[in-house]
């Protein structure tokens, strides 16, 4: 079934990228809901998640031509759409004012974060700076590795490493006064 399903998006992506409009729609159906979700995460704002949803569909649909495969279309889809949420965050300048590396993290108590209450989590990620927010929705939500993420921000493996060590000690910091 998987396979089949892999197959109808694969036409789908070819229709769409022969200009059929209604292979459009039918792509934007099955991708819209996760998309936001990604952009959610992200931006926090509904308005500017719904923003950041139609732009990144249009750059999608846009540059089409350029899909070639190489991983699913969903996985490229959600490059554009935390690649355009970044870059929302930019322009209102919520990002990090230094992401310079001020070394490694010290060495922190272990506390698994999964085992923590998810309502207190969620709470918790609200409260974040938007640059800790952005590097722990990347590396625990999204799946980003640290190389990844240093990619995507323009930073380096090491700051990205060090800024989530931060971001997860604050996080823990706030949960456990919640």
């Amino acid at each position: 079934m998987e396979a089949n399903v892999r197959f109808t998006h694969q036409a789908l992506v070819e229709k769409s990228k022969a200009g059929d409009r209604n292979a459009q729609y039918q792509l934007y159906g099955l991708y819209v809901d996760a998309m936001f979700n990604v952009a959610m995460r992200m931006l926090t704002v509904r308005e500017d998640a719904e923003d950041v949803l139609q732009e990144s569909f249009v750059e999608a649909f846009k540059k089409l031509d350029s899909f070639r495969f190489e991983s699913t279309f969903g996985a490229w889809l959600k490059r554009i759409v935390i690649n355009r949420s970044i870059n929302h965050l930019k322009a209102k300048r919520l990002l990090f004012s230094s992401l310079e590396n001020e070394g490694e993290p010290e060495e922190e108590e272990i506390v698994e974060i999964d085992q923590l209450e998810i309502e207190k989590i969620k709470v918790g990620l609200g409260q974040l700076p938007e640059g800790y927010r952005q590097i722990i929705t990347l590396y625990l939500i999204e799946g980003y590795d640290h190389v990844e993420i240093g990619e995507i921000l323009g930073i380096s493996t090491s700051t990205s490493k060090s800024q989530y060590h931060r971001a997860k000690k604050k996080l823990i910091q706030i949960v456990n006064e919640l």
